[in-house]
C-alpha cells in the first residue's frame, strides 16, 4: 500500500512542479520580444511563484523515496531514478542560471544593461527545465505502470 501512496504523490507532485515550468515554456515566444518596459511589467506577475519551489523539492523527496522503495524491481528502480535525478538536475539548473539572474535584475524590477541577454537566459533555462520536468514525469509514470506486485 505504502507504494501506490508514493507513486501516486510522486506523479501529482511532478505534475504541479511543471506547471510554473509549463507556463514559462508556453509564454516565451511572445515574452522574447517584448522591449525594456513591457518586459518588466510582465515580470510581475511572478511574485510569490518562488513558493512553487516547495513542491519541487517535496517531487524530489517522493521520487527519491519511490526509488528507493523499487529498488529490488529492475525498470520501475531504474525510471524512478531517472525522474530522481532529472527533477534534481532542474534544481540544480534553477541555481546555476536562472537565481543569478533573479538576483542581479532584483527579480526584474530592475534592468541592467546586459538585461536582454539576462532574458534570454532566463526565459531559455526556464523552458529547458519545463522540457527536463516533463521527461521527469514521463520517467515517473513509467516506473509506476512497470512496478509489479508479485
Amino acid at each position: 500500500m505504502a507504494i501506490k501512496t508514493v507513486q501516486f504523490l510522486a506523479i501529482i507532485l511532478i505534475a504541479l512542479a511543471l506547471v510554473p515550468g509549463g507556463a514559462h515554456l508556453i509564454e516565451l515566444p511572445n515574452k522574447i520580444g517584448m522591449d525594456r518596459e513591457q518586459y518588466l511589467t510582465v515580470q510581475q506577475i511572478y511574485r510569490g511563484w518562488a513558493l512553487a519551489g516547495f513542491v519541487l523539492i517535496g517531487a524530489l523527496a517522493t521520487t527519491l523515496a519511490l526509488a528507493i522503495l523499487s529498488r529490488s524491481q529492475g525498470p520501475p528502480f531504474l525510471f524512478a531514478t531517472a525522474s530522481f535525478l532529472l527533477l534534481l538536475t532542474t534544481l540544480a539548473t534553477f541555481f546555476i542560471w536562472v537565481f543569478p539572474v533573479n538576483q542581479a535584475t532584483h527579480n526584474w524590477t530592475t534592468a541592467p544593461k546586459n538585461w536582454q541577454a539576462l532574458r534570454t537566459q532566463w526565459e531559455t533555462m526556464h523552458a529547458i527545465n519545463a522540457v527536463i520536468t516533463f521527461a521527469g514525469l514521463v520517467s515517473a509514470v513509467i516506473s509506476t505502470m512497470t512496478w509489479s506486485d508479485s
